[in-house]
């Protein structure tokens, strides 16, 4: 799992290991955080490990599906949630904003998926964490993040037809305001971003672990879109 030391991913690792899957915690500066994580998941009688692998880096990316797969053994489950949000007008993004989250949102994605589907056995899983504003940019400031979230759609409905055939799914997980570190549910824009809901108010990161759990085990389920944004897009 990349981006697996805090948040929705520090959530799906842990409801991963419940459900029986040993876990790679991937992380980027967060050692000791993802070092956390293990020791959790070993609590819960499963193996796991820290991978240090910045996504915007090529070989990091690649390198660390490898690393992952040597030291437990196989690789069946891919979630790709590391990710990063540059939020702005257009006019003051720059060239180095651009090629940062296209690095870590994008190509990240996709070569981590490419380096995944190498070592996958037929029926393996790629789950992809998206966001709710690939559906609905609420405001302006987006531009760049929109951009590069609503890439994955195409990503995962291109790699659900072109794995199908050995039974890999491919399916994007699009999360909604969800209380974390990086945007708490009570920090100084929640309010209105809870109030853009359906249901008025944040997510957790647990209710976003939850759908990734029912991916992880659909075996007919591939090259869709899961909202779990509380009818953000409603």
């Amino acid at each position: 799992m990349t981006g697996g030391s805090r948040g929705i991913g520090a959530a799906t690792a842990l409801r991963l290991a419940r459900e029986g899957a040993d876990v790679a915690v991937g992380y980027v500066n967060g050692k000791e955080a993802a070092e956390d994580v293990v020791r959790a998941v070993e609590a819960l009688g499963r193996r796991a490990v820290a991978v240090r692998a910045d996504a915007a880096d090529a070989d990091d990316a690649a390198g660390a599906v490898t690393a992952t797969a040597d030291a437990l053994g196989g690789l069946d489950i891919l979630v790709n949630n590391a990710g990063v949000g540059v939020l702005g007008p257009l006019e003051t993004l720059s060239l180095a904003d651009v090629d940062r989250v296209l690095d870590i949102n994008v190509r990240g994605v996709f070569l981590t998926s490419q380096a995944a589907a190498a070592r996958m056995a037929e029926g393996g899983r790629i789950i992809t964490i998206g966001s709710c504003m690939a559906q609905r940019v609420p405001g302006p400031g987006g531009t760049l993040y929109a951009m590069s979230k609503a890439a994955l759609a195409g990503l995962t409905k291109a790699l659900a037809r072109e794995l199908g055939g050995r039974g890999i799914t491919a399916n994007l997980v699009l999360p909604g305001p969800t209380d974390t570190d990086m945007n708490p549910a009570d920090g100084p824009f929640a309010s209105g971003q809870a109030a853009m809901t359906a249901l008025g108010r944040f997510g957790t990161a647990d209710e976003v672990a939850s759908t990734v759990a029912y991916l992880a085990g659909a075996t007919y389920v591939t090259g869709a879109e899961f909202a779990v944004d509380g009818g953000h897009a409603a």
